[in-house]
């Protein structure tokens, strides 16, 4: 009955913006924003607490107009999607294409990005249970057979050579996804984006354990509107939720050396 009960207001949220955003506005310049970070760090909850703003246009990757098969769609489509769009904020989820966020930002203007951070830990807990091939990907990337790949996309060769010291064919899942996480949040510092004022970092942790202020301040950020009504279902049960996964020792000091 929980589950059916959120479906119906969640579809009353969509059908009340769909209805604000028919009302005619006055002219203003649209803002995007990205929102961006590793898998299972929490971007879909964010992008919901966003969501809950009835001046935001939201495109999840689950969205078959923006995305295929979990990868944005071309910029012509994301184009044409964010002109027809009626809110005047136009928010679209940025993942897989993490390398890709500068150049999306400096295409959409004016422009935001929030990049969301969760302990390694418990984010290679909850990735182990919804994907798997991390191995797999690793040594693809150790033998050089990555190319065009997401999880690749933006790596310095700098990377790639660490990631050829550090593999071996023994290696669990578990290390693995925490040096997938370690890479693609590298990229946050190799792109420049903590000198970006335009790009905020977030911790996951902290919004969970905090959201009323932690969102308040993203909403600041973005120059929406406020209200507790957005952070009502926030919980922390999910921090520290399982036993840390077995994560070679190597690994587990660059993911804490990154975290840091």
């Amino acid at each position: 009955m929980a589950h059916v009960r959120e479906q119906l207001e969640y579809r009353a949220l969509l059908a009340g913006k769909w209805l604000a955003h028919r009302v005619p506005r006055p002219a203003q310049p649209r803002r995007h924003v990205f929102v961006a970070g590793m898998q299972r760090s929490g971007t879909n909850m964010l992008m919901d607490l966003i969501e809950r703003s009835s001046q935001t246009d939201v495109y999840h990757e689950r969205d078959p107009r923006a995305f295929d098969n979990y990868m944005m769609r071309d910029l012509p489509v994301i184009d044409a999607l964010a002109e027809r769009s009626r809110a005047p904020h136009f928010v679209i989820k940025c993942l897989c294409e993490l390398d890709r966020l500068p150049s999306l930002m400096d295409h959409f203007t004016p422009s935001k990005a929030l990049w969301i951070v969760r302990e390694y830990r418990d984010a290679v807990n909850s990735a182990l249970v919804s994907f798997g091939h991390f191995k797999q990907q690793i040594e693809r990337v150790a033998k050089g057979q990555a190319e065009g790949e997401w999880f690749a996309g933006g790596m310095s060769a700098g990377t790639q050579s660490l990631v050829r010291e550090l593999w071996h064919p023994d290696m669990n899942e578990a290390t693995a996804a925490a040096l997938i996480w370690y890479f693609r949040n590298l990229l946050f510092f190799q792109m420049g984006l903590d000198r970006n004022p335009d790009v905020r970092l977030l911790s996951y942790e902290a919004l969970v354990t905090s959201p009323v202020e932690q969102c308040e301040q993203v909403f600041d950020f973005l120059g929406l509107p406020f209200s507790t009504f957005i952070t009502r279902k926030v919980f922390a049960s999910s921090i520290s939720k399982k036993a840390p996964p077995p994560i070679d020792a190597g690994v587990a000091r660059l993911c804490d050396e990154l975290t840091q």
